[in-house]
């Protein structure tokens, strides 16, 4: 029964993938790029003034830092480890090439989706909230349009995301400790309870720790792999530009299959243009939102460029790629055991654990967000949250081809439904760019009021009370 399941989910993903998700993602990105005036490159040191300065909150808010790092917690994870290994041995070392592209282009599609999020996001008792549920019902009238991505994203990302990430966490430390899968899966499961029933702060905070600290270790030991390694980088980039357009395709499979992966696993892990990044971005006490929108199209970029790259070279840097049989996280451990050690392996089964866990924080308050937007219950989100514990002990045990495949359907429908109703929304996003540049140029810290944009109704935030002036 697994098996036909699976199949049907393959075939599926097959044509979603290949006829309708890649055209639409790179038109829409390029669309976004354009209509923003290349935003990803025009306001490239714009993004690092706001994260210099996103830190300022009152002490019952989320500072716009915070919700970047749960963002980020979402974004680095299992995709950014073992994605790309996935990546490189389906698709070889070409795919690295369409991750990059993908991130490129994509990042401006982060910036509309998270400006928007900002515009349309409504008070709650804790803060705030919002996401592509709440523009769609705000911004375009259709609740109904809401409601599928809603259940969408918490399908996808508070269960079966959630799934994937414990399966990679319980497989590196079976292979690297020889540990029992289940009780890993237990143990992971309770300590996880203790952070989502400890409320949205909390969530921030274990997100803006783990993820600052784990993805600086990871990044540096990249970095000092590739300094050892310097005379090898023009071979290795080569390698990846001769694969990207099927010049080379000894290691991986076809021109297609290179496209595919690197577009696949880079979405994956950056996340742009899925609809989930908003939910985050949405909670952030912000002075504008295009400010939130730098740092989410930021987050693509670091997410993408600095993280999957890092586990891109570590493992084109060695031999590992070219073994059969070595795929996902094995392959990461194998490369990384390589360059360093045997003991690597362990100690990435220990990162991997941090990083998941990050993931695992950041899926599940999209979820949340998402069933509070269906149903505000405290018993439904109760039982939201007992399934979610449910799916990190399933992953845990489950085959990973079937999780995998879970997750790139899921999240292939979410990203159909969000791309349509940003590119209708997308004016307001643009003529929030333009109100930003608009006062950065007359010398002002720029702040922005539900009047801001004429002709947008439905905004229920952004009166003079609300907000936080920045200083």
């Amino acid at each position: 029964m697994q098996q036909v399941l699976d199949n049907i989910i393959s075939v599926t993903n097959d044509f979603l993938w290949s006829k309708i998700l890649i055209v639409l993602l790179i038109v829409c990105g390029l669309y976004f790029t354009i209509k923003s005036k290349f935003v990803q490159f025009g306001m490239f040191k714009e993004m690092f003034v706001v994260l210099k300065g996103s830190n300022e909150r009152s002490p019952d808010s989320i500072s716009s830092f915070q919700a970047f790092c749960i963002s980020m917690a979402a974004r680095v994870g299992t995709g950014n480890i073992t994605g790309i290994a996935i990546a490189i041995a389906i698709g070889g070392p070409g795919a690295i090439f369409w991750m990059w592209v993908i991130a490129i282009i994509g990042s401006a599609s982060s910036f509309v989706e998270s400006t928007l999020a900002q515009v349309y996001k409504i008070k709650d008792k804790t803060g705030f909230r919002g996401g592509p549920a709440y523009y769609m019902e705000q911004g375009l009238n259709k609740r109904w349009m809401g409601v599928i991505f809603a259940v969408l994203i918490t399908l996808s990302f508070g269960l079966v995301f959630n799934a994937v990430q414990s399966n990679t966490i319980t497989i590196a430390f079976e292979n690297s400790f020889g540990t029992n899968r289940v009780v890993v899966g237990l143990v992971m499961a309770a300590a996880f309870g203790v952070v989502i029933f400890g409320g949205i702060k909390r969530i921030a905070r274990m997100s803006e720790y783990i993820v600052v600290v784990m993805a600086v270790i990871y990044i540096g030991a990249a970095f000092c792999i590739v300094l050892l390694n310097i005379e090898k980088m023009p071979e290795v980039i080569a390698l990846i530009v001769k694969n990207a357009f099927g010049f080379d395709q000894a290691v991986g499979g076809t021109f297609g299959a290179v496209i595919l992966q690197g577009v696949k696993r880079g979405l994956f892990s950056n996340e742009a243009g899925m609809g989930s990044a908003p939910n985050a971005a949405a909670t952030a006490t912000t002075s504008h939102p295009v400010k939130q929108g730098l740092m989410q199209a930021l987050g693509v970029l670091t997410d993408t460029l600095l993280i999957c790259s890092s586990t891109a070279f570590i493992i084109l840097l060695s031999d590992a790629y070219k073994q059969p049989g070595l795929d996902g996280i094995m392959l990461t451990q194998a490369a990384l055991s390589e360059h360093i050690g045997s003991w690597a392996s362990g100690a990435l089964a220990i990162m991997v654990f941090l990083f998941a866990f990050s993931t695992l924080i950041g899926n599940y308050y999209y979820g949340e967000t998402n069933i509070e937007f269906l149903n505000s219950k405290k018993s439904v989100v109760r039982i939201y949250r007992y399934s979610v514990l449910g799916m990190v002990i399933f992953g845990s045990v489950a085959k990973v081809q079937l999780v995998w495949n879970l997750a790139d359907l899921f999240m292939g429908l979410m990203v159909i439904v969000n791309l349509i109703a940003i590119v209708l929304l997308s004016k307001v996003a643009f003529a929030a760019l333009h109100d930003y540049k608009q006062q950065k140029r007359s010398g002002k810290d720029p702040i922005f009021y539900k009047n801001s944009i004429k002709g947008v109704e439905n905004v229920e935030c952004w009166d003079n009370s609300q907000e936080m002036k920045s200083k």
